[in-house]
């Protein structure tokens, strides 16, 4: 690939990057509202978004290479395996402790990104980067009330939210290790199936109720499914073929910014000064990780 057509693939993949954590990070609104249960909630993001994915897979030409053997089917399903384990601790974690606690903890994702790729691909991290990722993470601190906020919640909880880091942390790792040599359309299939299936039973089992009430209900499971699922995970793990697996954890920090203006916005839930300073934080410590 010739450096012209390099620069112009990051550059998109760079605006897919942000998009998807966009697209993400509306993702608590639709759970706020769903109503059925956390974890049923989860079931049916990754079971609705099953049929999209499967039909732009058979219309696509895929120009990648086709999974040959167990290993290779085992290391496309793997990542959703760590999908749906991110999912299920994550949910449970704002059942045992505060929204700000499980929220900010589960956004250490970036720490375990980074030390995974060093310590795994050896992959070479620059103190501007670590930098940027200290200002990032201090800005989300900001942007979920401060230091004080930490103190609220009950240490089981909190550590389930640390949980659900480390397990989308490896979720990152393992898009970033199968994106190399299948195609976005087909990672996205045998993912988004597997975390179907890992979801289902922890769903009926723990909870029961599956189904909706009313069709409010259903369109905010098909709106978490093909808005924050279809789009938000597809559109990063296209941007994880041409981006560096540890910056593209770290852009997602724009999640929970992303989520404070939407409760603002739909759920009447005010951004303060506070709230506003760590979203203008939690940018300013992507650009400085960009030059790292």
């Amino acid at each position: 690939m010739s450096p012209i057509a390099a620069s112009r693939h990051a550059r998109l993949a760079l605006i897919a990057l942000l998009a998807g954590g966009v697209a993400i990070g509306g993702s608590p609104i639709f759970v706020r509202l769903s109503e059925v249960g956390p974890m049923a909630t989860a079931f049916w993001r990754v079971s609705l978004a099953l049929l999209p994915f499967f039909l732009m897979s058979r219309m696509a030409r895929q120009g990648d290479e086709t999974p040959a053997g167990l290993r290779d089917h085992l290391l496309l399903l793997l990542p959703g395996v760590f999908l749906a384990l991110d999912l299920a601790a994550w949910h449970l974690s704002l059942h045992m402790t505060s929204v700000a606690n499980a929220t900010l903890l589960a956004n250490l994702a970036p720490v375990f990104v980074t030390l995974g790729s060093w310590l795994v691909f050896r992959t070479r991290i620059t103190p501007i980067f670590l930098s940027g990722l200290a200002l990032a993470l201090a800005g989300v601190i900001v942007l979920k009330g401060g230091p004080t906020a930490i103190s609220g919640g009950q240490l089981a909880g909190d550590a389930t939210a640390i949980v659900a880091a480390f397990f989308y942390a490896c979720y990152m790792l393992s898009l970033g290790h199968v994106r190399a040599r299948f195609s976005t359309l087909r990672i996205m299939v045998w993912t988004t199936l597997s975390a179907a299936v890992c979801m289902l039973p922890a769903a009926f089992f723990l909870e029961g109720s599956m189904l909706p009430a009313t069709l409010f209900g259903w369109s905010m499971l098909f709106g978490l499914a093909f808005i924050s699922h279809v789009g938000g995970q597809g559109l990063v793990t296209y941007a994880l073929a041409y981006l560096p697996t540890a910056f593209s954890s770290l852009t997602l920090l724009l999640q929970p910014v992303v989520a404070a203006i939407l409760a603002w916005v739909l759920l009447a839930e005010p951004v303060g000064m506070t709230q506003a300073v760590g979203g203008a934080i939690v940018l300013l410590g992507i650009l400085v990780a960009r030059r790292g």
